[in-house]
């Protein structure tokens, strides 16, 4: 029976849970995952732990946050003059918003706090700082 290996198309169930249990994504309700070892489409210690599975296999992977998402970062979360922002624009905490810098790149953000005077917002990848752990099934190599 074949094992994966970098170049193969794969298809995966998994899902992904937090430390303390919290589920992040599950692959239940959207279907399972097609992608490609090694073109970039998912976290390179993700592949290298599916690297040699064969299909109906399932394993438990953990992966510490940098091998994720990576660290949270402080220079990803600023603070911004509730000025920059046009008055009627409502904004408030959990709200994301597109962002564009100087040089024109753009991001989204997330809306932490606001204040009549500065909103903060954060650049952080919701799951920057966390482990993840996928009990994932590889269902099927092409």
């Amino acid at each position: 029976m074949a094992t994966a290996s970098m170049g193969d198309t794969i298809t995966i169930s998994y899902i992904g849970t937090l430390d303390d249990g919290t589920i992040f994504h599950s692959t239940e309700a959207e279907g399972p995952l097609t992608a490609t070892l090694g073109a970039g489409e998912l976290f390179p210690a993700l592949e290298a732990a599916i690297v040699g599975m064969r299909p109906t296999e399932t394993r438990n992977i953990f992966l510490r946050a940098e091998e994720a998402y990576g660290a949270r970062l402080k220079e990803n979360v600023i603070r911004v003059a509730r000025g920059s922002f046009p008055a009627e624009k409502e904004i408030k905490p959990g709200q994301k918003l597109g962002i564009e810098f100087a040089g024109g790149t753009a991001r989204v953000m997330l809306v932490t706090e606001v204040s009549d005077e500065a909103v903060t917002l954060d650049g952080n990848h919701p799951l920057a700082g966390c482990n993840l752990t996928f009990a994932l099934r590889l269902d099927l190599i092409r």
